[in-house]
């Protein structure tokens, strides 16, 4: 679950979204959640999980399976 907020990151830039854009997808008030979460200073719930991976139409194991990566679509 190391690579969360860098898989995080990716496809909230893919998907042309600000960290606080983000935050108030999921219902956070400000964006310093999502921060933490991106800069791998805090690990997300599994509730929080299931949000983003319904978010980004992506599965809870892509998200937190380090040996996985996010499909995008491409190839």
């Amino acid at each position: 679950m190391q690579r969360f907020g860098e898989k995080l990151r990716f496809l909230r830039t893919q998907r042309g979204m600000t960290v606080r854009d983000l935050a108030e997808a999921l219902g956070y008030v400000n964006s310093g959640h999502i921060s933490q979460l991106e800069n791998g200073k805090r690990e997300p719930t599994a509730k929080l999980v299931m949000k983003v991976a319904q978010l980004f139409n992506v599965s809870a194991d892509h998200l937190l399976r380090d040996d996985l990566e996010v499909d995008t679509g491409v190839g």
